[in-house]
């Protein structure tokens, strides 16, 4: 027998805290002492009828961060990956404007689709892009790091540096 939820479409829905998060801090506390508790080996969700399931422990996880989120005041969107979005909608997900995000469509950074005049990015591609830029930024101040670091500056008084930036800069103008 499925239940009413199983027989719904998946769809993207965004939602928002209320204002009282009371609730919402109450859930989190719950979800994260259950998570402690060695005695039961699965978190439950059980429903206002008094059904109750088992969650997955990536279920739980997740469940974690959405409270997490809706405690913090900020929305929590749910969306399949396979979801097709607008290039606005993609620029606003990245942070990015419009523009911005045509060019990397345009450049083959993001893949994209053009069923009709209107290009379409798929979510999934959008969060690869997000990961690759978040790697390569990750690494590039590792890089900044580690050459303070062999410099010698990594500790140092920011006047000095400065100091040593236009050092080096005026032997090698002159």
């Amino acid at each position: 027998m499925s239940s009413p939820a199983q027989n719904q479409p998946l769809q993207d829905e965004t939602y928002l805290p209320d204002e009282d998060a009371a609730e919402i801090i109450d859930f989190l506390s719950a979800l994260r002492d259950r998570g402690r508790e060695a005695a039961e080996p699965r978190a439950r969700l059980t429903g206002p009828d008094g059904r109750s399931v088992e969650l997955p422990a990536p279920m739980f996880e997740v469940l974690l961060q959405v409270a997490a989120a809706m405690k913090a005041g900020l929305a929590v969107t749910v969306a399949p990956h396979h979801l097709l979005l607008s290039t606005q909608e993609a620029a606003d997900l990245l942070r990015i404007s419009r523009t911005t995000l045509v060019r990397l469509l345009e450049t083959g950074a993001i893949p994209f689709e053009k069923p009709s005049r209107h290009r379409k990015v798929r979510l999934d591609d959008l969060l690869e892009y997000r990961r690759r830029q978040r790697s390569a930024a990750e690494l590039a101040l590792a890089d900044m790091i580690a050459d303070t670091e062999r410099l010698g500056l990594y500790d140092a008084d920011p006047e000095d540096v400065k100091a040593a930036l236009k050092a080096a800069r005026r032997k090698t103008e002159g």
